[in-house]
């Protein structure tokens, strides 16, 4: 059992520092100088969000073609694989499976560390991972059910047998076997072709979707490359939780991300930076109601390098999502040369 909840010799807790409770820990140029980094990250975000978000309505198709833009999204990207060979039940299954496994992880860790483990944000992204799974597995069996309905479909307007009599529908004066399975295949193709534009949930596991690139990356990448090494010089020994609570939400977004067909516009980045934000107004909130440890010693205000580290973890956001941006393109540049024929991804 030690080796999942690990030594109490070598357990580390942030230390008390100032009391967050009185006023002067507040009202001094660190706390506005970071109220400022959070206003500007607001304000681009918000920009961002009103400038390429289409939360409006479609409008009506006036007859001429309109040009699709990195923002639009269809119903079917979210349950279809990235390669026609892929069957959607494929990824309806990873998908169930990553939820079932990220959720028992979750409440061990619950159960073993207490309710006071959300209170840091690597389980707030490691719940919001969890989520999207949730969120997809419903999502794809909804596709998988569309999918299977379409199909039958097809194979009903290719064949249409009559019951009764026990053959196939009198074909049209002049008209040959051939011409009629060709037309009635341009019309299934057609048919198929007419994909419906996204609706309100697709849009929210879109949204998700980007936030989590965002935050997994950010929040591994901090644990591994700024906690760890500051934790070792505690003697500070990692446990089996820790490492799955730091590897298995990045191990299963990347295969989904892999399997999948959705796109990632850059703009929604503005989503990670309100994820952020959202998490520090709300342990600003905490710490002004009640003393209690900063969950990151980079959050703690009484620091004269506070301001420097609020700016230097904003500033983080960027290459965090640039990296989830470039495995993308990788995705996109590797996938259309090795199956030219059956890549089915939007770029």
């Amino acid at each position: 059992m030690s080796f999942i909840t690990g030594s109490s010799e070598n357990t580390w807790l942030p230390a008390m520092t100032a009391n967050t409770t009185v006023a002067s820990y507040w009202l001094n140029w660190r706390f506005f100088l970071c109220t400022i980094w959070v206003l500007i990250a607001i304000t681009i975000a918000s920009i961002l969000i009103w400038k390429y978000e289409k939360f409006h309505k479609a409008e009506p198709d006036s007859g001429e073609n309109k040009q699709e833009t990195e923002s639009d999204l269809l119903d079917d990207e979210t349950w279809r694989p990235c390669l026609k060979g892929i069957n959607p039940a494929w990824l309806l299954a990873f998908r169930i499976f990553a939820f079932f496994v990220l959720l028992v992880l979750l409440i061990v860790v619950a159960l073993v560390d207490g309710g006071s483990i959300f209170y840091y944000y690597t389980q707030w992204t490691f719940t919001l991972v969890t989520i999207y799974f949730g969120l997809g597995s419903f999502l794809s069996l909804r596709g998988c059910y569309l999918n299977h309905k379409r199909v039958c479909g097809d194979k009903v307007d290719n064949v249409e047998v009559d019951s009764e009599k026990g053959n196939c529908a009198t074909l049209a004066p002049g008209e040959g076997s051939g011409t009629s399975i060709e037309r009635r295949g341009f019309n299934s193709i057609e048919q198929v072709d007419k994909r419906q534009p996204a609706g309100k949930w697709v849009l929210i596991f879109q949204i998700i979707f980007q936030m989590n690139a965002g935050a997994v990356m950010l929040t591994d990448c901090v644990f591994w490359f700024v906690l760890v090494p500051f934790l070792a010089i505690k003697d500070y020994h990692l446990t089996a939780l820790v490492i799955s609570m730091h590897s298995m939400n990045a191990i299963f977004l990347l295969c989904d991300t892999a399997l999948n067909c959705m796109r990632f516009p850059w703009f929604r980045i503005a989503y990670f930076f309100i994820w952020t934000i959202t998490y520090l107004l709300f342990q600003w909130i905490v710490h002004a109601c009640f003393r209690l440890w900063w969950p990151y010693p980079f959050l703690d205000l009484s620091s004269p390098y506070s301001p420097l580290w609020y700016f230097t973890v904003g500033v983080m956001h960027i290459p965090c999502y640039g990296v989830f941006i470039f495995i993308i393109k990788m995705k996109h540049t590797l996938f259309s040369r090795w199956f030219p024929d059956s890549y089915q991804c939007p770029r």
